[in-house]
């Protein structure tokens, strides 16, 4: 009896030792079956199967451009033989017994092996910095440039982005997709400018030109035509300053600070308080430069010509009108 035994012990070890190097049936690789095959034919038909499709280079395609992704600058490789080790591994789980048993009932395993498939992945990032380089198009923001004295906005445009990290995981995808499509649509967005015109608008709610050979302030609101005035400027030798300023300052019956200057006479360096009659400033001060501003005035004999000592007259009526609609930093252009 007991050499019985043994001699059936030693049958059953030497049948299990004989499928050593057979990978057991519904065993795959990657979805590739390899069941019942020995390691060199399941080498093989994995690097039919694995490595050749994966070869063939990615395409990115954004309207009729194409961008190549090969499988060599993908550094794209496949561990064959680790992969095909695996599978052994796996048919030969449970012990003696019960892989004798399996392997003469022909029961299947039904396992999948991971085959593991490696790339450069700086390569992918590469290929969509080269694809953004050549689809990427900036916003353009709205600008106004007042130097010239032109309230004349420059648009704004939308540009265009690649979504960059949607690229990324489509070439990954398709770079170890072996049954899949080896292209991929390059997705974009498009990318709004941070100032447009209605932003400007809001920016400079308003703008006043002020034309001296025309004796003529128009204002602009929300960067539009709005209303011109008739003024008068500074005479000869006191000309009104020429350039762009902001309205620096703002008042209502404003005092008068009087120029200690040989014209001011006997008022040179006083104070004159606000509503009096020897105050030239009637009504609404707007500051702008070193003395000058834009006020209210009830010579108005004066008005189409150039008569102040450097300021910008207008009528009282007008002049409050004025006032109430141009905040302090409103910008003037005076030509």
């Amino acid at each position: 009896m007991v050499v019985v035994l043994l001699a059936a012990g030693a049958s059953v070890y030497a049948y299990d030792a004989s499928k050593q190097s057979l990978i057991a049936e519904g065993v795959t690789i990657g979805g590739v079956d390899v069941g019942g095959m020995e390691a060199a034919a399941a080498r093989r038909t994995l690097r039919e199967a694995v490595l050749a499709p994966l070869k063939r280079p990615v395409v990115a395609r954004y309207n009729g451009r194409r961008f190549t992704l090969s499988s060599r600058q993908a550094g794209v490789g496949v561990d064959v033989d680790g992969s095909v080790d695996r599978a052994l591994a796996r048919s030969r789980t449970g012990n003696l017994l019960e892989r004798t048993s399996r392997n003469l009932k022909g029961t299947r395993l039904n396992e999948d092996v991971d085959v593991e498939i490696n790339y450069d992945r700086s390569s992918i990032r590469r290929v969509v910095k080269r694809v953004s380089r050549r689809i990427d198009k900036p916003a353009r923001d709205a600008k106004l440039d007042l130097s010239k004295g032109q309230v004349d906005p420059q648009p704004s445009a939308s540009g265009l982005a690649v979504r960059a990290s949607r690229l990324r995981g489509d070439l990954a995808r398709a770079l170890l997709s072996v049954d899949g499509s080896r292209s991929v649509k390059v997705r974009t967005e498009v990318v709004k400018p941070k100032v447009t015109i209605a932003s400007l608008a809001e920016r400079y709610p308003a703008v006043l030109v002020v034309n001296r050979s025309s004796f003529k302030l128009q204002l602009y609101r929300n960067l539009r035509p709005a209303k011109t005035y008739e003024i008068a400027v500074g005479k000869v030798g006191m000309d009104t300053p020429a350039g762009l300023y902001q309205v620096q300052n703002k008042a209502i019956e404003p005092a008068w600070s009087v120029p200690d200057k040989k014209w001011a006479g006997k008022l040179a360096g006083k104070v004159i308080p606000g509503g009096r009659a020897d105050n030239p400033l009637k009504a609404r001060w707007m500051g702008i430069y070193d003395g000058a501003g834009i006020h209210g005035t009830d010579a108005e004999g004066s008005i189409g010509s150039a008569a102040s000592h450097g300021c910008i007259r207008m009528r009282i009526p007008e002049v409050k009108e004025l006032y109430d609609q141009v905040p302090v930093n409103a910008p003037v252009y005076i030509a």
